[in-house]
């Protein structure tokens, strides 16, 4: 039985400070789920004896037959400490790798974290993973180190031992965090010392140079997990109990005669108790002495395990319920079960749920306590410097650090992902109680229908006539069933939001900004308006912006959803009626101002691909409307639609492929034909070889031949007019350069971007675009996107310059990157009468009738990279050199002229994909690299 009700929870919504938005992150089976139902129970929604066998965050079946978390779930959940109520937003998440989309998404709504990891594999992958995912969201984690039972039941160390283990797995856990601040705080003094260049030293001081770092002053002594600043719990969540150091602190200080805090500060650590002084003694490890954890803590816990399950010696269980102060039931007593017994009397002595609570409330900050770091990292993308932004834009940052739900706040709501929910699991089509009245209604009436049967006289001829009305009655009758049960099967999507600031209300009308708004663009727009007809599939590819109204906000409560009709900022929630206006991640607001969120970094990319088709031909619509409400529901999927029509899915693994499979059979609601899986390839060129298989050389064969006919490598295409003539060669890009334009993705998409924007205008007059666009004269990209370009150049430079002459000049060359203008292939202008300026933006560019086309040439080589020749799959490490582009435009000729822009990207295309083919061709297959990690007993057996 739920100990709070939806009321009380709305009354704490309103307090951001009493608010902590958490989740909880590990490796794969270290025990996440277990311990949100520990913590679930504390609530009264599961009983204590179902934690960790019930698994309620684990809705969906498969994820009760795997036993692995697929996606994450929200609930909301009361904690009292120190007469102040808490509220407390718990998300549990995946670990397995193939579902870390998950972990992305809920990260980002979340101010803290619980860090899970298993004593006894220690630091795994995903720890290292959910730990970078958590610091560069920078959210505070703490720590519990699960699973302590195996120490003692399975690996049967002793306490001392087990001690030693412990600091061990503790101290890999402190390096990897150590890792990412070091990181962070070298980038940010790089950072510094680019703006402190602009200062230049006098003569006198420059032969000096400070050699200090900024590691020296970095402030680290919150950063780290540490027992006795009370962020790490001792745990076993499968036996319900856990505690930190401060709890036996509390537990013993009386009984050793000495104070709490001072207890605090020498139960963890190299002290020891001199029995002769009675005094805390530092050097325990230097002297050979029993450490105070191990003498207080670890003792006590290893005689309860190794009296209740590894001897069970019953007799002694009352007596040891009696020294921790602990009643038992006589059912707990006489249980057969040893097990039960111990979970019994941990849980009353050492409860997990209190002590896990107790340090999310007290050392995990609340809404409220966000940090202006954290605030410009959403609010900027990584290139992207945040005094950039517009006035209007700048002043949202002062309401996401204040939190406040006034009216004068404008409204902020992230919505991280889209899930999906049956429409008849929704609690506004969920059958209500009646109340005493609508009860005393229906008995009155059910009365007075038995009166008029008795009443009756002709009872046949009422019987007769309702068989005559029968017919049409259940027609009628049974179509309406129909309806309602096909409108109460259907899927609906709610948002999985965050409100940063403001309120929302049920009713509210608020604008829906794409991933791609930017708040410039529309502020400098002079007459913008937004069409409030339009609706996400109405928007063109400019277009970001819908109108959307709330139709319903939610409580989320892990397996349901209880209804609310306003919420305020801080809280996590959920929002029904967007379907139709958010395909995956969206920002709700009442102010044009606010930008897009910064992309969310995902760890695993989707790389396994099925193709699928219904089973019946004529059920395809019911096929492409499924793969759309798949590609809506999950953040990391994508669905493609090939040029031969085959549809496409492509997965992070085998196991995210089979759960969006089962996904697609629910939405589709038909039998599907799905192909084997298959790892995308990649298309390439080489160089010709010099050696044939027999190691002979290939140039002696064709001169003993008299082999004089080279094929061309150059290609000569015309458009369809003959009014563009193109000549294309193709050359293998140095490995150098492929995995520095590899590593440059953001950079380079973010070029394409701008590059884009400035040639996004109505064809007009060749003599003032030049002006309206800025082609020339100094661009108005950010000073860190300058600076990040100037970089990428100096580097390019660099290899350029150790491969040799043949690539001095591709950086004045570059015309653009493909395929999605962020990959590694180039298309470079080697031509002798046109300009481009990819990375040079102060270069000055001659007017010229052939920039009109350039959008259209640019997107002929985006086609032919993304789509190769051999199996139209994307290119890779492939250079694209136009040697000559001509263009005799006549002014007279307009029916020649028209679809001209076409013409160019066709002739682009096919130019490319047949300068590909005149050369060495490959495909590169995708290599899967494994790390295993095993102790040094097994390691024999491995090899």
């Amino acid at each position: 039985m739920r100990l709070v009700d939806s009321k009380k929870l709305f009354e704490l919504q309103n307090k951001p400070s009493n608010i902590r938005n958490i989740c909880i992150v590990a490796h794969v089976d270290h025990g996440k789920t277990t311990l949100a139902d520990s913590l679930i129970s504390s609530n009264g929604i599961i009983s204590q004896r179902m934690s960790g066998k019930l698994r309620y965050m684990d809705s969906r079946p498969d994820e009760q037959e795997r036993g692995i978390t697929m996606k994450s779930s929200s609930i909301a959940l009361y904690h009292a400490l120190d007469s102040n109520e808490y509220l407390v937003n718990l998300i549990d998440s995946p670990g397995h790798i193939d579902f870390s989309s998950e972990v992305s998404t809920a990260v980002r709504l979340c101010d803290g974290a619980i860090v899970v990891v298993d004593v006894v594999e220690g630091v795994c992958p995903q720890t290292k993973l959910v730990l970078k995912q958590a610091y560069s969201e920078n959210i505070k984690p703490v720590l519990v180190l699960n699973k302590i039972d195996r120490l003692i039941v399975e690996m049967r160390m002793t306490a001392l031992d087990a001690y030693v283990h412990i600091t061990q797995v503790l101290e890999q856990v402190n390096a990897v965090t150590g890792e990412l601040f070091a990181s962070e705080v070298l980038e940010n003094e790089e950072n510094t010392i680019d703006k402190q260049q602009v200062n230049l030293p006098s003569k006198e001081d420059q032969n000096l140079y400070d050699w200090t770092s900024a590691l020296e002053d970095a402030d680290d002594s919150n950063l780290y997990f540490s027992p006795d600043q009370g962020n790490v719990v001792f745990a076993s969540a499968i036996d319900g109990w856990g505690f930190t150091t401060h709890t036996f602190a509390k537990l013993f200080s009386d009984k050793l005669g000495v104070k709490e805090e001072l207890l605090k500060k020498v139960l963890w650590g190299d002290f020891y108790l001199n029995s002769k002084t009675k005094r805390f003694m530092k050097g325990a490890q230097e002297k050979a002495k029993k450490p105070l954890f191990v003498q207080v803590v670890f003792d006590n816990l290893w005689n309860i395990y190794e009296t209740i399950i590894l001897r069970n010696d019953k007799q002694k269980v009352p007596g040891i319920c009696e020294k921790l102060g602990i009643k038992l039931t006589t059912r707990d007593l006489r249980h057969t079960d040893a097990r039960v017994q111990l979970q019994s009397l941990m849980m009353q002595w050492l409860p997990l749920s209190q002590t896990v609570l107790n340090m999310v409330c007290s050392k995990l900050p609340s809404p409220k306590e966000i940090l202006p770091e954290k605030v410009e990292k959403l609010m900027c993308s990584r290139i992207r410097d945040f005094d950039s932004y517009l006035d209007e834009t700048k002043i949202l940052k002062d309401d996401f650090l204040a939190c406040d739900s006034s009216n004068n706040r404008p409204l902020i709501i992230f919505v991280s992902k889209m899930f999906s929910v049956e429409r008849s699991s929704l609690p506004e089509n969920k059958p209500k109680a009646l109340t005493a009245e609508e009860m005393a209604l229906r008995r009155e009436k059910a009365r007075q229908m038995r009166e008029e049967l008795k009443n009756s006289v002709n009872t046949d001829a009422i019987s007769m006539s309702k068989e005559t009305d029968s017919p049409e009655e259940k027609c009628t009758e049974d179509e309406k069933g129909k309806e309602e049960k096909e409108e109460q099967s259907e899927t609906t999507f709610i948002a999985f939001a965050r409100i940063f600031s403001g309120k929302v209300r049920k009713g509210d009308k608020v604008y829906v900004l794409g991933p791609k708004h930017d708040p410039s663009k529309i502020l400098s727009t002079a007459d913008f308006k937004v069409d409030f007809s339009k609706k996400l599939k109405d928007l063109q590819s400019d277009e970001h912006i819908t109108c959307a109204e709330i139709k319903s906000l939610y409580i989320l409560m892990g397996r349901e959803l209880e209804e609310i009709d306003e919420a305020v900022s801080g809280n996590i929630i959920g929002i029904g009626g967007l379907e139709d206006h958010i395909l995956k991640t969206a920002i709700l607001s009442s102010s044009l101002a606010c930008p897009a969120f910064s992309e969310i970094q995902y760890a695993a990319v989707p790389i396994l691909r099925v193709a699928i088709e219904p089973t019946c031909p004529s059920q395809l619509p019911q096929l492409v409307k499924g793969l759309r409400l798949l590609n809506q529901s999950d953040s990391c999927v994508q669905v493609l639609l090939q040029e031969t029509g085959e549809h496409v899915l492509v997965t992070a693994g085998e196991v995210h492929l089979q759960r969006c499979l089962e996904d697609l059979k629910i939405y589709a609601k038909i039998p599907l034909t799905v192909s084997e899986p298959i790892v995308p390839f990649k298309e390439t060129i080489v160089d010709p070889p010099k050696m044939d298989m027999a190691n002979e050389e290939i140039d002696s064969q064709n001169i003993d031949k008299g082999n004089d006919t080279e094929q061309d490598p150059v290609v000569t295409i015309y458009t369809n007019n003959k009014q563009s003539r193109i000549k294309i060669r193709a050359r293998p890009l140095p490995n150098e350069i492929t995995e520095l334009l590899d590593r440059s993705s953001d950079l380079l998409k973010a070029i394409s971007q701008h590059i884009k924007y400035l040639q996004g205008i109505s064809n007009e007059n060749i003599e003032t675009k030049f002006t309206d666009l800025q082609i020339n004269g100094k661009s108005n990209l950010s000073d860190r996107m300058l600076k990040l370009i100037e970089a990428f150049i100096t580097e390019l430079e660099n290899i350029c310059t150790k491969l040799g002459p043949e690539w001095q000049d591709i950086v004045k060359q570059i015309w653009s990157v493909g395929p999605r203008n962020c990959r590694p292939n180039l298309l470079l202008n080697q031509t002798e009468d046109y300009s481009t300026k990819y990375l040079h933006h102060e270069k000055i560019l001659k007017e010229d009738s052939r920039f009109e086309y350039e959008g259209s040439f640019v997107n002929g080589f985006q086609l032919a990279t993304l789509a190769g020749p051999l199996c139209e799959e994307p290119m890779m490490g492939v250079a694209f050199c136009v040697e000559e582009w001509t263009l005799d435009k006549s002014e007279n000729d307009e029916t020649h002229s028209f679809g001209l822009s076409g013409q160019i990207m066709s002739a682009v295309k096919e130019g490319c994909r047949r300068a590909f083919q005149l050369q060495p061709q490959r495909l590169m297959a995708a290599m899967y690299s494994c790390d295993i990690v095993v102790d040094q007993k097994v390691l024999a057996q491995l090899e």
